[in-house]
């Protein structure tokens, strides 16, 4: 890949994602129910990366292993993670923390949503862009990296849906209602999903970066696990679900912070 076809795939990336997320944010403001802005990025952004993966560079050129590979990846990610937010919005309708923000904007609220998912598009773009240069890797053959990745996503998917599991069941029972749940994964972080998540990210670096030097725009596939640690540490991801959770569980919540990890699952020594 040249960076010239980066630059053009990117652009069509970018409006496709935008597109997308316009429909997401007049899809919220029909139904009232928030969650549908994660339905809507997560299977835009895996069907936008899938098609990036497999869209031809050369006339004539059919895709590769490596290709349908990633394209395959990135659609288990996105079917994986978008059925079950799916799920969860059929159940609940809204997502607190865009609610949250609705109640802080008031009568501005309209624009700065459409504002707000514009600026997840391009986060969606930088993802997307990973993914397409994982794909794109002109290595001739699929090698220990591509496998390596591979290995990567597929735990960290599982990862991800045992942390999903384990809180739908503490959620389900309705002796746990207004309590905390520290069952298996939760015991080790605040937020082992949102840690699994990040590390679905870093598997594409391995599969995209050639330590030969041999591709250079490999390197900037590490755009995407820096983008979503910073997407769910700092901004979307723990710091408006931790505020919700202060404001709604109090004191409780207040010393699972003191006692465990926010991100990364390993005990708190």
């Amino acid at each position: 890949m040249s960076w010239l076809q980066l630059a053009l795939l990117a652009a069509a990336m970018a409006i496709a994602l935008s597109a997308i997320m316009a429909v997401a944010w007049q899809v919220q403001r029909t139904t009232g129910h928030t969650g549908w802005i994660d339905v809507c990025w997560t299977f835009g952004t895996g069907i936008v990366a899938a098609l990036g993966s497999l869209a031809p560079l050369e006339a004539d050129h059919s895709p590769g292993a490596r290709q349908i590979m990633v394209a395959v990846l990135i659609v288990f990610w996105s079917l994986r993670l978008g059925g079950h937010i799916l799920l969860r919005t059929r159940e609940v309708g809204d997502d607190p923390r865009y609610r949250d923000l609705i109640m802080q904007w008031g009568a501005n609220a309209d624009l700065r949503m459409f504002l707000q998912l514009q600026s997840q598009a391009a986060v969606g773009l930088i993802l997307a862009l990973s993914v397409a240069l994982a794909a794109h890797n002109p290595r001739p053959n699929l090698g220990w990296q591509d496998f390596l990745g591979i290995a990567l996503l597929v735990g960290a998917l599982a990862g991800e849906a045992v942390s999903d599991w384990q809180l739908r069941r503490f959620k389900s029972d309705p002796a746990n209602r207004g309590r905390i749940c520290e069952a298996g994964l939760w015991s080790l972080s605040r937020h082992p999903n949102y840690f699994f998540e990040w590390l679905c990210w870093l598997a594409y670096p391995v599969i995209a970066i050639d330590l030969s030097g041999a591709n250079p725009l490999g390197w900037i596939a590490l755009l995407a696990p820096a983008c979503m640690y910073w997407v769910l540490v700092h901004v979307s991801g723990i710091p408006p679900l931790e505020a919700h959770m202060l404001r709604t569980r109090g004191e409780r919540f207040r010393a699972f912070q003191a006692r465990t990890r926010a991100f990364f699952p390993f005990p708190k020594g």
